[in-house]
């Protein structure tokens, strides 16, 4: 079949919907993301991947030619990285301005009983504890967040960029990103306790929009889809498993930080900024006088 992108990117966002509704349909009537040990996220995650293979096995016969190769090293330590610099700015700010506390009494409990016989130190306690979550964490984040750079990443911003600019294409894919992930957030419990869910959609929203340029940017830049894997994995990883599960909240606390708060809204809209800045002067040097 002749591979046209536009008719790749309509039969992938296709059968990613079609994949995608029968783990909503078990998410919602369970009510929870928690809901068979998370096996339904997991293959929901796994919908866009499975969708993007499938389409380029129809379209193309063959897997490659979506990123598979590592790339650069620079590109996975940038997609490392940058999630921690983030999580430390946000919820660094949170800490010192007092709208939340560190360490969460509770897991600070949990953390010493465990640790308490290696070193006495609060703080070496938990250095230990960040480094053998990132350990455990990072590796089975990349089993969930593969699933959907696959699709997301290997297949749909290559083939958006074929027929936009870099801009359109972090914009449009953004959109269809975060489209994805609304009904999780409207019908189940993807989100912090006390935060309305229209404030929690706005800042999502703005979140994912803003980081689809840092996604895009790593997957072009370095022409695999790994890197674009370990950024989502990262994200994951200190947002949710690390740094607000260290964060004690007052009744404000959740509107700041997290995926739904606006500190990691911000940060995604800045990083936009710059990527799209960059990619702004790219175009205008390019161009004759």
């Amino acid at each position: 079949m002749i591979a046209s992108p536009r008719k790749k990117v309509f039969t992938f966002l296709a059968i990613t919907l079609v994949l995608s509704c029968i783990f909503y349909y078990l998410i919602i009537s369970s009510g929870s993301l928690q809901t068979a040990g998370g096996l339904y996220v997991l293959g929901l995650m796994w919908s866009p991947g499975l969708a993007g293979m499938f389409t380029q096995r129809i379209y193309e016969g063959k897997l490659r030619g979506m990123g598979w190769k590592l790339g650069k090293a620079k590109y996975l330590l940038i997609a490392f990285a940058v999630p921690l610099v983030y999580c430390i700015v946000v919820y660094g700010l949170t800490w010192l301005s007092g709208l939340g506390g560190f360490p969460e009494p509770g897991l600070m409990t949990n953390i010493q009983q465990r640790w308490g016989g290696l070193t006495q130190s609060p703080a070496l306690q938990i250095i230990i504890t960040i480094a053998i979550s990132t350990l455990i964490g990072l590796p089975s984040g990349l089993v969930s967040g593969l699933g959907e750079e696959i699709g997301w990443r290997g297949l749909l911003v290559p083939e958006m960029y074929k027929m936009t600019s870099f801009n359109r294409t972090a914009l449009i894919t953004g959109a269809i990103w975060t489209l994805w992930h609304m009904p999780l957030i409207l019908f189940a419990d993807y989100n912090l306790p006390g935060v309305p869910k229209w404030y929690a959609m706005t800042m999502f929203t703005a979140m994912v929009m803003g980081l689809s340029f840092l996604f895009a940017w790593l997957r072009i830049q370095s022409g695999s889809l790994w890197p674009a894997a370990v950024l989502h994995a990262s994200h994951n990883l200190f947002v949710q498993s690390i740094f607000t599960p260290l964060t004690a909240q007052t009744s404000l606390t959740p509107y700041i930080i997290d995926e739904f708060g606006i500190g990691l809204a911000l940060t995604g809209l800045v990083i936009a900024f710059i990527l799209w800045k960059r990619q702004r002067k790219t175009i205008l040097a390019a161009e004759p006088a």
